[in-house]
């Protein structure tokens, strides 16, 4: 199977050797900014996707900063187009990339190649692709050099976007409770993201929300047996912020990925399944847009110094979500908890360890410990198994200190898992201190101080 798809990568290369991003453009219509794309895989099929920022209650006010931003805009606009190309582009994974609309220097050449190569890690690894970074893609393109545009957005305000998960409804609570001036963001909402920002208090038309349509061309290829995996999702996310604080008029992006996400995947390697939620990311990120578009936004993780632990011990406390927030891929579409997938389980041993087990039953509708056909992802999850799942899950030294915690309080319970725990793993040493901020981050120090009130 490994020699057959390695093969079949090599062969779709050498059918469609470029790979075209033709165009981008931007119009209001009575919805919104709608942002468009043109990208062409020659022989095969053009696409077409789109986006539209949704006015909401801020008609007025998109305009005004759109016209008054407009060289800014476009700018972002084509690095948007820059990062949704992957998911086209890696049904080929054309050698060459051709850029007809904007000139790209080899120094953004090369940080693009990078963000491809590992944002796309987990795609190599599943597919048993074996390529060397610097042989996967290359950039060719056209048109004018850029110098990076200043702009001047509100210091005070913060964008913080909501995935319908327990981090994005810890950044939103704890940034309200400091008295920030803060704006939800959603793409494509659905039940649990729109249920978050309500339960926070928040109208819904004064939240940004962006509609994200995919070509449906993308989908016939996977269907023919086209190459197809997981793409860098909040490397794409992260542009996407960019235009969403120029047309809001914020300069702060405050995202909430934890410390956890730096974890590699598979122990040993740089394969990681949130390789685009790292720090690793996040600082080429904010070098990136200072030196290419503008120095005056300022992208962050506000949950960047805090594991999982310390998280959901936070979360714990936020009752008013628990009921509302989801985590699971599975069931994202039918806003449900599907009970069989290792996020599932990694959020009811979260949960479990400040809870119990019995609330985290009634929270995911499924009791999951006792169940012993999740016993592959539980060994995955901590470390028994040597890849961890690929999945946004917390590191195996957070879901190692969980289970301590769970065992160590309800002692008397036995469900299968944690009695298959105990066979497997004697003793785990894990520091139990939840008090303590990683000092990796890019937070200033007044809102370091919110989490750390937050964790004590």
């Amino acid at each position: 199977m490994q020699r057959k798809q390695s093969a079949h990568f090599e062969e779709l290369r050498r059918k469609y050797p470029v790979f075209l991003y033709e165009n981008f453009s931007s119009e209001f219509n009575e919805t919104g900014l709608k942002i468009s794309f043109d990208f062409n895989i020659p022989g095969l099929m053009r696409f077409a996707p789109s986006a539209i920022f949704h006015f909401g209650n801020r008609k007025e006010h998109y305009i005004n900063n759109y016209i008054n931003n407009k060289g800014l805009a476009d700018l972002i606009i084509f690095h948007i187009g820059m990062i949704e190309m992957v998911s086209y582009w890696k049904s080929v994974c054309s050698p060459e990339i051709s850029i007809n609309n904007h000139y790209i220097n080899p120094e953004q050449a090369n940080w693009w190649s990078k963000l491809y190569y590992h944002g796309l890690g987990e795609f190599l690894f599943l597919n048993s692709i074996q390529i060397e970074e610097n042989n996967f893609v290359g950039f060719r393109s056209q048109g004018n050099p850029s110098s990076p545009i200043h702009w001047k957005g509100n210091e005070e305000a913060f964008i913080v976007p909501v995935g319908g998960g327990k981090d994005s409804a810890v950044s939103l609570q704890l940034l309200m409770n400091a008295g920030k001036q803060v704006t939800p963001l959603i793409i494509n909402p659905r039940g649990a993201t729109i249920d978050t920002v309500d339960a926070a208090g928040i109208d819904i038309n004064e939240t940004i929300t962006i509609t994200r349509t995919l070509d449906k061309g993308i989908l016939q290829l996977n269907e023919q047996g086209f190459l197809n995996g997981h793409t860098p999702f909040s490397a794409m996310l992260a542009f996407y912020t960019l235009l969403a604080a120029l047309l809001n008029g914020n300069k702060n992006i405050a995202l909430s990925n934890e410390d956890s996400a730096n974890e590699p995947t598979i122990p040993g390697t740089q394969i990681n399944h949130q390789y685009s939620k790292s720090l690793t990311f996040e600082n080429d990120f904010r070098a990136y847009y200072t030196k290419y578009i503008s120095g005056d936004f300022n992208y962050f993780s506000f949950l960047r110094p805090l594991s999982e632990l310390q998280i959901i011990s936070v979360f714990s406390k936020l009752t008013k979500f628990h009921n509302v927030f989801r985590s699971c891929n599975a069931g994202s579409k039918t806003n449900e908890w599907c009970g069989k997938c290792p996020k599932c389980l990694f959020t009811h041993i979260m949960l479990s360890a400040f809870t119990s087990i019995e609330y985290a039953n009634s929270i995911i509708g499924a009791d999951m410990l006792n169940n012993p056909e999740m016993k592959k992802p539980f060994d995955e999850l901590c470390g028994i198994a040597d890849i961890k799942p690929f999945e946004c899950v917390g590191t195996i030294d957070d879901v190692n200190a969980a289970l301590s915690m769970i065992l160590t309080k309800e002692a008397n319970t036995n469900p299968v898992l944690l009695e298959h725990y105990k066979q497997k793993i004697k003793q785990y040493p894990v520091d139990m201190s939840l008090n303590e901020l990683s000092q990796n981050h890019n937070l200033t120090s007044d809102l370091a101080i919110i989490l750390k009130e937050a964790l004590s």
